[in-house]
């Protein structure tokens, strides 16, 4: 497989399920994927150019309430295309928060700093939680409805479990830097 660009690979992944403009491409990555991934207009709609130029989506004229939309679908080659890449090993997972960044240098800034980042994260955190849960009891209610459901499932489950243990990190961070 060409070396291929993961901004494709989520698209045609999202094109799978249902056809959608660039704007609901966006929304998409933006709530069901923005814990694991995301994408600016500014990637989506050229890597969109290039997928319909290669043969991997088509794109359809729409209109609703007299504006000019272009509806995206997955081809068969596409179908094809992501199905290979779906086989091919994970190159890298990889972890990034910029507040674990200022974190590791915090002896800088200080304790109080320090625990200021770490209330920020947990109150980011106990917000997002709850919208994981109500995902995972919308698609617990609705697996036997489509199969996709079930691999949705599994993402928001490995959420849940990983914003709680972060709540857990929060809670034991704030007591070391406390005891100083």
């Amino acid at each position: 497989m060409a070396i291929e660009k993961k901004i494709d690979c989520v698209i045609l992944g999202l094109l799978s399920h249902e056809d959608l403009t660039g704007y609901e491409i966006k929304k998409r990555m933006d709530t069901f994927l923005k814990y694991f991934w995301g994408a600016s207009y500014g990637s989506i709609y050229p890597a969109l150019s290039d997928l319909v130029k290669r043969g991997l989506a088509g794109k359809r004229d729409g209109a609703e309430n007299n504006r000019r939309k272009i509806i995206y679908s997955i081809t068969e080659e596409g179908r094809s295309y992501l199905k290979e890449w779906l086989r091919i090993p994970v190159e890298k997972d990889e972890l990034r928060y910029e507040t674990l960044l200022k974190l590791f240098f915090g002896n800088e800034a200080g304790v109080l700093q320090a625990i200021s980042h770490i209330d920020a994260f947990e109150e980011k955190i106990k917000s997002e939680l709850p919208y994981l849960i109500g995902a995972a009891d919308t698609l617990k209610n609705h697996i036997e409805m489509d199969d996709t459901h079930k691999y949705y499932l599994l993402t928001v489950e490995f959420g849940i479990k990983t914003y709680r243990a972060y709540l857990e990190w929060c809670k034991e961070a704030k007591a070391m830097l406390e005891k100083e």
